[in-house]
């Protein structure tokens, strides 16, 4: 296995998967039509003084030139040190640090990879895929986003269900195999503490975790219809979880509220 010091492909990933290559101090990454929307977004993060993102360095005719970003993510199997409480309040807090300062940047206007929920599109640009793999740690703490490649205007609100979706993680107890079984709502209220949500936010959340649920898994299944290899073992995989998944917040709504 390779080592986080060493230079080449870096593990993880499902879109870009083995494209992602290291190269020293930096990342060299697909471009996409979005991009130019994506480093606008990341250079605003870098001038409001985040550091919980990749810094641009260059964008090439094929490629993206990015910061490399300390650390360890999440990658699947999701490692037992990231499914802590206390990596999940970290997760939250980070959330919350990325939305206070990317609350000034004006992503109107821009050509964004993918549209939320006409519901919950807002101002805010959101990341939208905080899934473990793009969550960075440092010492059992998230430290960092990466992959904004989903990012886009959403909502607090928006944002929270798609972590808790991953995260907590919302879905039918048959489909959590560790330490995170039995604990579904205790670790929902525990994601919601940590980013500080006030009691309209918490029932925004409730009500938008069935759409980022489906959203998240239609992500998944357009990519397979298309062809791409990763996301269609990925679908085989968790097809019917997403399924169960939405029976499970339908059956659950009010003990979430």
């Amino acid at each position: 296995m390779r080592t986080p010091t060493e230079d080449g492909p870096l593990a993880g990933g499902t879109a870009n998967r083995g494209r992602v290559i290291r190269v020293g101090a930096t990342v060299q990454r697909p471009r996409g039509g979005h991009t130019p929307a994506v480093h606008a977004l990341l250079r605003h993060l870098a001038a409001a003084g985040f550091t919980g993102a990749p810094r641009v360095l260059r964008l090439g005719p094929r490629t993206e030139t990015l910061g490399y970003v300390e650390g360890r993510a999440a990658i699947e199997p999701v490692p037992d040190w990231a499914l802590t409480d206390s990596a999940l309040l970290s997760v939250g807090a980070l959330l919350r640090g990325y939305h206070e300062h990317v609350s000034g940047f004006d992503g109107s206007g821009l050509s964004w990879q993918r549209s939320v929920p006409e519901r919950w599109r807002g101002r805010l640009v959101t990341h939208n895929d905080p899934n473990p793999g793009n969550v960075i740690f440092r010492g059992g703490q998230a430290v960092a986003l990466i992959d904004f490649d989903l990012a886009a205007p959403g909502t607090p609100a928006w944002e929270l269900a798609v972590a808790a979706c991953l995260w907590v993680p919302l879905r039918d107890g048959a489909d959590i195999a560790d330490r995170r079984r039995h604990r579904v709502v205790q670790r929902f209220r525990l994601l919601l503490d940590a980013y500080g949500a006030d009691d309209t936010l918490r029932l925004d959340v409730a009500r938008a975790a069935p759409d980022a649920n489906r959203w998240i898994a239609a992500v998944i299944e357009e990519a397979a219809n298309h062809g791409h290899p990763a996301f269609g073992r990925l679908w085989e995989r968790d097809m019917a979880m997403h399924v169960r998944a939405d029976g499970w917040l339908a059956a659950h709504t009010a003990e979430l509220t």
